[in-house]
């Protein structure tokens, strides 16, 4: 088993004629939960085998994708209306991969616009189903739910307030932890990164993360890049860090080539967390980078900026408090929320000032994710290996059910 903050090995390609899962990831966090979970199933079973869609993390454990990840790593109602097609052609590519090897158990991560897709069409193929990660119906389109029901044989969830929402709905959930416990993301060395990159002891680290998505950090690069101007009148000496997927490198490299201050785009892990440790402050979008944070205890303000017209239609189907995950599992504004036309350079600039210069802010903030960790746990083991557990259970239970009929004469 990997240790909580170990890095994943890349296994062998395994011998004999072990279980064949077909598993996929849709976008960079759900490569790194599958990479992890296919670590956990090896150890588990050292003859299992594996097909689907994944990126870097999942190949390097021994998974030939069907595509290439990237051609699903879309969000947002009006981005995602010019690829249709091709999401489409995705869609019907591995509904036949599926359909012409037969395999044992199908995984879906994340991704529900075409992962719930995906389970609905192979339906009648008869394959268990696993889905992993929970859609946020809680937070969207609550009506969503009526639909769940003989999508999958089993669901696991990564928050420990999902499995109730869903009982209230009669549709069973377990929760197994959440994986940014596994990331290593509060292992880092800031004395490694500041004598690495030249940095001054006294020089303020600001981490930007603009998202992993193509779709997410073109929106959000020039608000950060205006925003630096600002702080740079303020405080000189700031130095930004923009860790990135290794995916859209290139695009946040050609983003900041224009800024004012021109900042360090990283794309490794270890470089990341190494970055947390250094930092004073952090500037995020939304979504899994502020548990990230919360785990490395990084003070941070959330941002996010979509299409007015799907931030429009958003407004009217959340039906949620906050936005920011940490928010959420606090249960009150932790952290600062500045949205869609709340994210301006000068709001921006202003709070992270703050951030930056009130060691009180940052102290509260840093109470409240001690709670946010305890919460995240989750049944005693790490998260990859709770997952692993509930994958090899529901092959066994489907074996179980179809050995009396293949005995029979």
């Amino acid at each position: 088993m990997t240790g909580p903050h170990s890095p994943i090995p890349p296994l062998p390609e395994p011998t004999g004629h072990g279980p064949t899962i077909w598993i996929m990831a849709g976008e960079a966090s759900g490569d790194v939960l599958g990479a992890r979970l296919m670590a956990a199933l090896r150890t588990a079973r050292p003859d299992i085998r594996f097909a689907g869609i994944g990126g870097e993390h999942m190949r390097a454990q021994g998974l030939h994708s069907l595509f290439p990840l990237r051609d699903l790593a879309v969000m947002g109602l009006l981005e995602v209306l010019p690829r249709l097609r091709h999401l489409s052609r995705r869609l019907n590519q591995a509904v036949q991969d599926i359909t012409a090897r037969r395999p044992d158990l199908v995984v879906t991560i994340d991704s529900p616009g075409f992962a719930l897709r995906l389970l609905r069409r192979i339906a009648p193929l008869s394959i268990p189903r696993l889905h992993y990660v929970a859609p946020q119906v809680w937070a969207w389109r609550e009506h969503r739910v009526r639909e769940f029901p003989g999508l999958w044989e089993r669901m696991l969830c990564l928050l420990p307030f999902e499995p109730d929402f869903f009982a209230r709905h009669g549709i069973e959930a377990r929760f197994v932890g959440h994986p940014v416990l596994q990331s290593g993301a509060d292992q880092g060395s800031g004395t490694d990164f500041r004598r690495r990159y030249g940095i001054a002891d006294s020089a303020p680290v600001l981490v930007l993360m603009p998202g992993s998505r193509r779709s997410e950090a073109p929106r959000l690069l020039p608000v950060f890049g205006r925003m630096l101007l600002i702080l740079q009148q303020r405080m000189p000496g700031i130095v930004p860090v923009v860790p990135v997927s290794p995916v859209i490198g290139d695009i946040v490299r050609r983003g900041v080539a224009n800024w004012p201050v021109q900042p360090l785009v990283i794309t490794d892990v270890q470089d990341k967390h190494d970055a947390f440790a250094a930092a004073s402050a952090a500037l995020t979008k939304s979504g899994t980078s502020t548990l990230e944070l919360a785990i490395a205890d990084v003070p941070m303000a959330v941002t996010y900026r979509v299409n007015p017209l799907t931030a429009a239609m958003a407004r009217r189907l959340i039906r949620v408090p906050y936005v920011a995950m940490v928010n959420l599992l606090s249960g009150h504004r932790l952290v600062p929320e500045l949205l869609q036309e709340r994210c301006t350079p000068e709001l921006l600039a202003d709070t992270v000032e703050r951030l930056l210069k009130d060691e009180n802010c940052r102290s509260l903030q840093r109470a409240g994710f001690s709670h946010i960790r305890a919460a995240l746990r989750g049944p005693g083991q790490d998260p990859a290996t709770a997952a692993a557990h509930e994958v090899m259970d529901l092959l066994a239970a489907h074996s179980a059910a179809v050995r009396p009929a293949s005995a029979e004469p």
